[in-house]
């Protein structure tokens, strides 16, 4: 990146206080920038910082005054967060236009397999029969993609990823390094003393602009198809069963488990190891705290915490509840005695 201020407060949509000839090349940190870098100030608890930081321009709440920072290059901006993370996907996507469009000499892709226009397929890369990848899909080394799958354009496929047969994935998708979708799913039937498993024949789908972490799996459907909708945002390590649906806009965050045949709306928040059982249905804008063990239904707007979970309000009451029994024992205790020495 290498771009005047007067470029940048246009590509933020702000308004510019300072030198506009100045030309800022990265992105930092308050405290880590240099006079190259662009920095955000979005958290009352950093403002000691924005004074001695030494970057070239600060994004800067445009609800604050700002008469103290003369001597600062700033640009006015409504929500500061947002504005750097524009100028971070500028950065992001040169990066990412180092890996140049074409298909690597050591890649294996089956001659009935269809690679969009500007397409990037990597080193060690083994592409089955029949699969399309989009345009501008970039496939990075040693990912393996099963026969009949469809990838939509403008998606990133990071090092290490196995995506298998029958699987179909939207536009502008990302998936980290260790992704598996479409691996079986945990289906299987105990018969006297013996286990016999459940051929798992479904598939996976996966909407548009969806974000999938490093490490989580998704297995595919017994029957039917397991569905992640548009927009959502999976974290690393997160586990997702067979025939569950997921719907838009979610976030789910490191550690969660969802259990199989689950159906989870729009908007909802499940918080790092969030447990959630199997053949229930959580609500539209619900949020499910960390390490909570969700075992029924939640409606819409729910907000639930423990194990098992609860409405927050009332977890809370418990808890405090819970911080006072060592003085209600002691209380019990003492009149125990009392009257044991009332019947003596």
């Amino acid at each position: 990146m290498k771009l005047t201020l007067e470029e940048l407060a246009k590509i933020v949509d702000g308004n510019l206080v300072g030198d506009a000839s100045i030309i800022i090349k990265g992105a930092s940190s308050l405290s880590d920038a240099c006079d190259t870098d662009i920095t955000f100030f979005g958290d009352k608890k950093l403002e000691s910082l924005v004074s001695v930081t030494k970057a070239g321009v600060i994004l800067y709440p445009n609800s604050i005054s700002y008469d103290k920072l003369k001597n600062k290059n700033l640009i006015l901006v409504a929500n500061p967060y947002l504005a750097f993370s524009k100028i971070l996907t500028i950065i992001d996507n040169e990066r990412l236009s180092y890996f140049k469009s074409g298909i690597s000499s050591k890649a294996t892709v089956s001659q009935t397999a269809k690679i969009g226009q500007n397409a990037s397929i990597g080193d060690n890369v083994i592409i089955e029969d029949n699969v399309i990848i989009g345009a501008n899909t970039k496939i990075l080394p040693n990912v393996y993609i099963g026969s009949n799958t469809i990838i939509g354009n403008d998606c990133l496929i990071y090092p290490n990823v196995t995506i298998r047969n029958n699987i179909k994935i939207g536009n502008a998708c990302i998936f980290h390094p260790g992704v598996v979708i479409g691996g079986d799913g945990f289906g299987y039937k105990t018969v006297g003393n013996e286990v016999f498993k459940i051929p798992q024949i479904g598939t996976v789908e996966i909407g548009n602009n969806v974000e999938i972490g490093a490490n989580t799996t998704i297995d595919r459907a017994t029957t039917g198809k397991t569905v992640v909708g548009d927009n959502t945002k999976i974290d690393n390590l997160v586990m997702i069963a067979h025939n569950v649906k997921i719907g838009k806009n979610c976030t789910i965050v490191a550690q969660v488990g969802i259990a199989g045949s689950t159906e989870v709306g729009d908007n909802v928040v499940l918080a790092g190891q969030a447990a959630i059982v199997g053949h229930i249905k959580i609500g539209n804008n619900v949020m499910v705290g960390g390490q909570s063990g969700v075992m029924n239904d939640l409606e819409d707007k729910a907000v639930v915490f423990g194990s098992p979970a609860q409405p927050i309000r009332e977890h809370m009451k418990m808890f405090a509840i819970m911080k006072k029994l060592p003085e209600i024992y002691s209380k019990l205790n003492k009149l125990e005695k009392l009257l044991d020495k009332k019947e003596d």
